[in-house]
C-alpha cells in the first residue's frame, strides 16, 4: 500500500493526477518531447575550487531548476527530465559533481574531499558563478543529500526542492551506531571502501562496480549497455575514486574532513528541519538502502508531499521515471508560490 504524507497546505486541487501517476501512463501536464536533441553541450565555468562541467538548457529568463546526480551515476540521470522541463519554460542546470565527468579541481594542491558539506557548497558557488540567486533544487542519491543540505542551510537560495528518498542529511555520530546484520549487509560497499583492498578494487574495477550497483539498486530497470556506458564515461575522472572513497570513509569517521567545513557540519549534525516547499519521491523497487517516508516526514516543516512511484521504479528514479520526476518539479514550483 502506498502511503502519502503531507501537510494540509498541500491539499490543493490538481494533485490527484500526480498521486495516481503510473510510469506507463503519461501525465497530462506534459506533452511528449519529440525529436530530442543530444544531451548537451557541456559548458564549463570556474566556481569555488572547481571548474564545473554542466548542462544549461531552456530559456535564460526561465525559472531555474538545478538537478543533482548521485553515485555511481552522472548528469544523464536527467537526460529525459531536462527537455521536459525546458519545454515548460524552465532553465535547467545539470552539473557534474566533483569527481565526475568534466568537472576538475582548479589546483592540484586542493584536498580531494568528498564530505557532504563540501559538495553542497560547490553548488552554492556554482549558483554564484552563474549569477543565480534562487532555484528549484532536485536530486537523487548524493544529489538528494546535497539538495537537502542546501535547502536546510541556505533556504533563501531555494524556491522548492524535490528529493528522492526524502531526508538524507548525514550524521557521523549516528553512523557509528551498529545496525542489524541485515541492514548492515545493504551497506557492504561502504565497508569494502573502508579497506585499502576496497580502495584498490574500486580504482581497478570502477565500471564493473558501477554496473553492479545499478543492478542492485534498480533490480527491475532494464537498462541497456549503451545507457550504462554513456554514464560510466563520467567515472573516468582523475579524482573520481579518491572522492568516492573519502566520502564513504568520512561518513564512518575513518577519514577527516577539512576544518573550513566544520561550522557547516556542526549545523548538519543537528539534523536541521527543511522549511522550503518540498516533494519527496521513492521508487517501489528501490534496492538501495533507504528509510520509510514516515521516519523523515517531520523533518519537512514547510509545505510537503511524498509520493511513491510504482511499476518497478528503482533507486535512479529520475532516469527510470523521468515524467514523474519532472512533474514533481513543476508541482513543487507551483506550491511554493
Amino acid at each position: 500500500m502506498v502511503k502519502t504524507y503531507f501537510v494540509p497546505e498541500l491539499v490543493i486541487a490538481g494533485l490527484e493526477r500526480f498521486i495516481n501517476y503510473r510510469r506507463k501512463s503519461a501525465p497530462e501536464i506534459f506533452s511528449m518531447v519529440e525529436d530530442q536533441k543530444p544531451f548537451g553541450p557541456v559548458k564549463q565555468i570556474n566556481a569555488g575550487v572547481l571548474n564545473v562541467g554542466y548542462i544549461d538548457e531552456g530559456p535564460l529568463n526561465g525559472n531555474v531548476v538545478i538537478l543533482l546526480h548521485g553515485w555511481p551515476y552522472d548528469i544523464h540521470t536527467y537526460a529525459e527530465v531536462t527537455p521536459l522541463l525546458a519545454a515548460k519554460g524552465y532553465r535547467v542546470i545539470v552539473p557534474y559533481l566533483r569527481g565526475y565527468g568534466t568537472t576538475r579541481f582548479l589546483s592540484g594542491e586542493t584536498f580531494r574531499n568528498g564530505q557532504q558539506s563540501a559538495i553542497a557548497l560547490d553548488i552554492i558557488q556554482l549558483m554564484d558563478a552563474l549569477k543565480i540567486e534562487r532555484a528549484i533544487i532536485g536530486g537523487c542519491d548524493w544529489g538528494a543529500r546535497t539538495a537537502n543540505i542546501i535547502a536546510a542551510l541556505w533556504p533563501k537560495r531555494v524556491t522548492a526542492m524535490v528529493a528522492v528518498s526524502g531526508y538524507l542529511i548525514g550524521n557521523r555520530d549516528q553512523n557509528r551506531i551498529p545496525l542489524s546484520p541485515e541492514a548492515e549487509l545493504q551497506w557492504w560497499y561502504q565497508y569494502y571502501f573502508a579497506t585499502e583492498r576496497g580502495k584498490a578494487g574500486y580504482e581497478k574495477y570502477r565500471y564493473d562496480f558501477a554496473k553492479l550497483i545499478w543492478r542492485i539498486a534498480s533490480p527491475e530497470w532494464k537498462f541497456d549497455e549503451a545507457t550504462f556506458k554513456r554514464s560510466a564515461e563520467a567515472l573516468n575522472n582523475p579524482d573520481h575514486a579518491g572522492i568516492v572513497i573519502h566520502n564513504y570513509r568520512w561518513r564512518l569517521g575513518l577519514a577527516d574532513g577539512e576544518k573550513k567545513y566544520d561550522e557547516l557540519e556542526l549545523a548538519l549534525a543537528k539534523a536541521p528541519a527543511i522549511m522550503v516547499t518540498s516533494i519527496s519521491l521513492e521508487g517501489d523497487a528501490n534496492g538501495a538502502p533507504h528509510s520509510s517516508p514516515s521516519s523523515y516526514a517531520k523533518k519537512f516543516t514547510g509545505k510537503y508531499f511524498h509520493k511513491t512511484i510504482t511499476d518497478g521504479i528503482g533507486h535512479n528514479l529520475p532516469q527510470e521515471a523521468p515524467q514523474a520526476f519532472a512533474e514533481a518539479v513543476v508541482y513543487a514550483d507551483r506550491y511554493s508560490k
